[in-house]
């Protein structure tokens, strides 16, 4: 079976889905092969030395600084539900276009879900600056990738061509928030379902003979900042 999945790292939803998703397949017996695929909630964002998670929400959405609060609380809470520590206070706003070029060169090395694994925990638990060319080597290196090939390739325009594929594509198909799960290009599920819903989903997939469009909504991300 394969799965693609479109997902941004900053995405507080995309880490609860991943997880959840996992959940479903402990104890599924069948090969499910993960593909990674860019998308960019918000393509303009740039790290900007001391501003929160909380304020760039709230001016990014226009309201009052507590919403933004009490938003990314609820998200913290469902995240510490799967065993995440999410810690807004820390978390830098950065633009993800480099983070998902390395997951493009993670993906030709087989390396790609524990990339996806490591830049998500670095942006959500660690307040690591997933912008930064050498945290992304770093991230890269701890997980089998050779540093100088990540240094080469962030230096240049290398991969940034398949993420304009990946976001072209889930426009092309529909995409409206992140995560978004496809089962062996048949089944549709978006947003970080529970897990239970997971499991449905794959079995379904596994048993079905015919091929039918399964669309499941739960929480996610947009293009617009809606979270």
């Amino acid at each position: 079976m394969r799965v693609d999945i479109w997902s941004d790292i900053v995405c507080p939803f995309c880490y609860i889905g991943k997880r959840r998703f996992e959940n479903a397949l402990d104890g599924f017996k069948d090969d499910v092969e993960i593909i990674w695929h860019s998308f960019q909630l918000d393509p303009d964002a740039q790290y900007v030395e001391g501003q929160t998670v909380d304020q760039y929400l709230a001016n990014r959405k226009g309201f009052p600084l507590e919403k933004a609060k009490e938003m990314n609380a609820y998200v913290t809470a469902q995240a510490a539900e799967l065993g995440l520590k999410y810690d807004f206070d820390i978390a830098k706003i950065a633009n993800t276009l480099d983070a998902h070029r390395l997951l493009h060169l993670a993906a030709k090395h087989n390396k790609q879900n524990e990339v996806k694994e490591a830049l998500l925990d670095a942006y959500f638990t660690q307040g690591k600056n997933i912008s930064d060319t050498e945290t992304l080597i770093q991230i890269g290196t701890a997980n089998g990738l050779d540093a100088a090939e990540i240094a080469t390739a962030l230096k240049s325009d290398a991969y940034k061509q398949e993420v304009e594929e990946d976001i072209y594509h889930a426009r092309q198909i529909g995409v409206q928030g992140v995560p978004f799960f496809v089962f062996n290009n048949k089944y549709a599920v978006s947003g970080a379902q529970p897990t239970e819903v997971f499991k449905q989903v794959l079995d379904k997939v596994k048993s079905e003979e015919k091929p039918q469009l399964l669309n499941a909504d739960g929480d996610s991300c947009g293009p617009d900042g809606n979270c």
